[in-house]
This record gives structure tokens, C-alpha cells and sequence, in this order.
């Protein structure tokens, strides 16, 4: 058996309280608790294992953000191809037909966006259908050999 040299210590009422709940919860002596934070606050790895799991955290929050800097950029794309298109192709409405047209694009508006939340709750996103499709273009591309080379025919 190891022995043990007795040491009183104070503590603010709250961390003592702490100390307490997580002795009753481990069903561990008080004394093993305080033993444990000690031993690990002058231990030299926990500076290191710290790093170590900031530095993994930190990679992958970049990997996350170079991930939705792709996406915004395809989405920005996206959005100005369609308004492009939309400017060129929409002739002007007449007067006359303003109403109807402004009734019929709210209709459509909210159309719109009842489906934007059923793909929403559906998990089904755009970017996710977009790679689904590049990735299916490759494929018949390479069983076809008609793979885009660069090179004007």
C-alpha cells in the first residue's frame, strides 16, 4: 500500500461543492479527485496532448472553411448565371398585364420556397446534387472516351 502524508488545503465553497459532486458521481474519494487534477496540472504532457488536440481541431475547422468557400464560390456562380440568364430571356411586362404578372410571381415565389424548405428538411442540397452530377458526367465521359481533352474538334 502506498502511503499517503495528510495536507489541508482550502477551497471556495463552490469548487468544494464540485469536488463533491464529482466524487459522488465517479464513486471516488475526494481526496482521489484532487489528487488526479494535481498530478495531471504538473504533469509536462498535458501541455503537448493540449496542442495536439488544438492543433486537430484547428485543421479541421480549416478543411471546413476551405469546404464552404467552394460551396459559396459555386453558389455565387450559380446565383449570377441565373440572373444573367433571367435579365436576358424575361422580355418586359406591359402595362396592362402588370397585375397578372406581379399575382402570378408571387405565385411562383412561394412556390419557391416551399420547395427550398422541403429540400431543406430533406437534407437534400444543391451542392450535394451538383457533385452527384459532375461526378456522374465523369463517369459516362470515361466509359464513352469522349472525356474533354481541352482541345477545340
Amino acid at each position: 500500500m502506498t502511503t499517503r502524508t495528510r495536507m489541508n488545503v482550502y477551497f471556495d465553497p463552490v469548487l468544494l461543492e464540485k469536488v463533491e459532486a464529482l466524487a459522488l458521481r465517479r464513486n471516488v474519494s475526494k481526496s482521489a479527485i484532487v489528487e488526479a487534477a494535481v498530478a495531471s496540472f504538473l504533469s509536462g504532457d498535458t501541455t503537448e496532448r493540449l496542442e495536439a488536440a488544438m492543433s486537430r481541431r484547428m485543421d479541421k475547422l480549416g478543411r471546413q472553411m476551405d469546404t464552404l468557400d467552394e460551396d459559396l464560390a459555386v453558389l455565387g456562380e450559380a446565383v449570377s448565371l441565373f440572373v444573367h440568364f433571367w435579365l436576358t430571356a424575361t422580355p418586359p411586362v406591359p402595362d396592362s398585364a402588370k397585375a397578372t404578372a406581379r399575382a402570378k410571381g408571387n405565385e411562383r415565389y412561394k412556390g419557391f420556397m416551399q420547395t427550398i424548405g422541403r429540400r431543406l428538411a430533406s437534407g437534400d442540397r444543391f451542392l450535394k446534387e451538383l457533385s452527384r452530377d459532375v461526378e456522374s458526367f465523369e463517369d459516362k465521359d470515361d466509359l464513352d472516351g469522349s472525356a474533354n481533352t481541352g482541345d477545340p474538334e
